[in-house]
């Protein structure tokens, strides 16, 4: 099953149900809704997924409804479904922030296709996330004294000038040393700058 869901909002009942049946032969979850409106009351930060919206609703358009989405400060990916007189629009949405964009008519399995790329894509930043918050949790349960002797290892200092630095006793700062290791998981002193190297390129 790939993950997330794809949250399917087109006001025309067969696009819905045949796009709906299409991805869940593709093992992709779906969920639909026949309106923008319907799907905003029913949206939440906690949902994990894509979004396909229809350019071109009868009530609140798809790019109505996008832009309450990045009100809402919803981060998931979005794919709008056009009409080819409709492509000017939805070129300006992906430069306001959306995913991609394809034209009706479509073909299935290329839809399909781009949807569940959105979907990895969401899946990859959602963790990514959460490994980011996991080793700020990790940095924050570091000492003061075992931020500088994890600032002076990461420097490349061994042990006796880091004591010198420090005024304290090398046996002090071999303790503070394990105790860094420990506490970011990491075992050696490559392993704990490649691992803040990957957090900086994340940032």
């Amino acid at each position: 099953m790939t993950p997330g869901t794809a949250y399917l909002v087109d006001d025309d009942d067969a696009i819905r149900d045949a796009l709906a049946w299409l991805l869940r032969s593709r093992n992709v979850d779906a969920q639909a809704w026949s309106s923008a409106e319907s799907f905003l009351a029913d949206y939440s930060t906690s949902m994990r997924g894509c979004i396909v919206l229809d350019i071109r609703m009868r009530t609140m358009s798809g790019l109505e409804c996008f832009d309450a989405l990045q009100r809402q400060a919803c981060s998931l990916p979005v794919i709008f479904l056009t009409g080819h007189g409709d492509v000017p629009q939805a070129v300006q949405a992906i430069k306001n922030g959306a995913f991609d964009f394809i034209e009706k008519p479509f073909n299935d399995n290329e839809l399909a296709d781009r949807i569940i790329g959105a979907l990895e894509h969401d899946d990859r930043r959602h963790r990514a996330r959460k490994t980011d918050a996991s080793l700020e949790a990790r940095l924050q349960s570091l000492t003061a004294r075992e931020h500088e002797v994890m600032e002076r290892v990461l420097a490349g200092k061994f042990n006796k000038v880091i004591a010198d630095e420090l005024n304290i006793a090398m046996r002090t700062v071999e303790v503070h040393r394990s105790h860094v290791f420990e506490k970011m998981g990491v075992r050696s002193a490559i392993e704990l700058a490649q691992l803040l190297a990957a957090r900086g390129r994340q940032a």
